[in-house]
């Protein structure tokens, strides 16, 4: 590679490296001293002090493995760079460029290539690429070596390693930035949003000052942060009430302090993050058609594109035009109970007529067709053929833990409420009766 390209200047150094004369020691240990030369073309021996010896070695004594030692460049694969172009431009000739490009398939789907995806080049001393190491999302790497037959690949799996955090916050602002002022990466808030996505909307009840803290599994892969883990136990005081949740059994699903499930009927939104831009009314202007008429369902303003979730179980009734709702999808469910999700911008792959839908699936995203006038989402309920308020449905939770099963989860509540009880203020204590929260 040209002098000019980047890591050139440490590459030269590197090969102009000398290992030092082998020492021995005076009481008979022997020992090898390595420093690297500091100024390419101007090698400085090492000095022995006058009880030492100094001994001759060939080059051959040298110790293996230099290449090894060399830092690696980042690099990141650019926007429509193929496997063989990244090879070409780390400065390998075609047919050799092929060759470690082949090499790679062995392990690497060329297809699932994505721009900004990591990879890190290693160089010998002849200044070409030796070594070649792709990061394989979550999962592990593939390194690419020149051999003595040409190029060869290894799959490297991370090693895996799940330790337990405790975090707690207030809410100062949005969610995701309190829990990232407390501590927690920011995915934690959408773990948390998932929990209490049955009693806690997070549009529209959330307030400054309420308070939360969660146990919760961080993945680590070779030491560094790889992702997070489930929610095993959390805490939300919201308006004066205070909201548990503790992971349990076989399902991993979510039960309150008393062995109750947290799962119900309906989620209590159909978006995960946004805002309410308008509520049911049987008398409401019409911003488009300029007259007023009933508005049967409640407006959800977020962006073109934002994932829709169906809120109950369900069979798809219709997904299809529907003149001023503009692309609209209808849900069936139990209970009498049918859904319908307006102005889509369109609709998730699978969800027709007669698909089978379960709670939280996505069946389509936010638009703004029809009469609407920005992108947003107008969600409407009816039972037994009547429009209800979205915001006022009742959600029965399912029959609570009994028997062996509830004394089995109260072993598992305690254990947690003691890792939450070590969570910073500011919650501060949480006793294993009824949940006290300190300040």
């Amino acid at each position: 590679m040209k002098s000019n390209e980047p890591g050139s200047g440490s590459r030269k150094l590197f090969r102009c490296a000398a290992w030092a004369l082998p020492l021995l020691l005076s009481g008979g240990v022997a020992f090898e001293i390595s420093r690297l030369e500091r100024i390419a073309g101007s090698p400085f021996p090492i000095t022995p002090a006058p009880h030492f010896s100094p001994i001759t070695a060939s080059a051959a004594d040298a110790l293996p493995g230099l290449d090894d030692l060399l830092v690696p460049q980042p690099h990141s694969v650019a926007r429509g760079q193929t496997l063989l172009r990244v090879f070409e431009e780390l400065g390998l000739e075609s047919e050799d460029a092929r060759v470690a490009a082949s090499a790679a398939t062995e392990h690497l789907d060329p297809r699932r290539l994505r721009a900004g995806e990591r990879f890190s080049a290693y160089f010998g001393s002849e200044g070409s690429v030796a070594r070649v190491v792709f990061e394989v999302h979550q999962q592990g790497r593939v390194e690419v070596a020149r051999s003595s037959g040409g190029w060869q690949s290894e799959w490297r799996p991370y090693r895996l390693m799940t330790q337990q955090r405790v975090l707690a916050g207030a809410l100062a602002g949005g969610f995701e930035a309190s829990v990232e002022a407390a501590g927690g990466p920011a995915m934690v808030a959408y773990r948390l949003a998932d929990v209490f996505q049955w009693d806690l909307d997070f549009n529209r009840d959330l307030r400054l000052g309420d308070r939360f803290a969660a146990v919760y599994a961080e993945v680590r892969a070779d030491g560094r942060f790889q992702r997070v883990g489930e929610i095993e136990a959390a805490v939300y005081e919201n308006q004066g009430r205070l909201l548990q949740a503790y992971r349990f059994g076989e399902g991993g699903a979510y039960y309150d302090g008393e062995g109750r499930p947290l799962r119900k009927q309906f989620l209590r939104s159909p978006l995960e993050f946004s805002r309410v831009t308008s509520g049911f009314s049987h008398r409401r202007f019409h911003p488009v058609l300029k007259t007023y008429r009933p508005h049967y369902g409640v407006d959800y303003g977020a962006p073109t594109g934002t994932p829709v979730r169906v809120t109950a179980s369900g069979v798809v009734v219709s997904a299809a035009w529907n003149d001023g709702g503009g692309r609209m999808v209808v849900v069936r469910h139990p209970n009498s109970f049918q859904t319908s999700y307006l102005h889509l911008s369109r609709f998730a792959d699978g969800v027709r007529g007669g698909a089978r839908v379960t709670q939280g699936q996505v069946i389509g995203f936010v638009g703004s067709t029809g009469l609407a006038t920005a992108a947003h989402l107008d969600y409407r309920v009816r039972q037994n053929g009547r429009y209800i308020d979205p915001l006022s449905v009742r959600n029965e939770p399912a029959p609570p833990l009994m028997g062996a099963s509830l004394e089995r989860f109260f072993v598992v509540r305690d254990r947690l409420r003691e890792e939450l009880s070590r969570a910073p203020s500011p919650m501060t204590s949480l006793d294993v009766g009824p949940l006290s929260v300190g300040g």
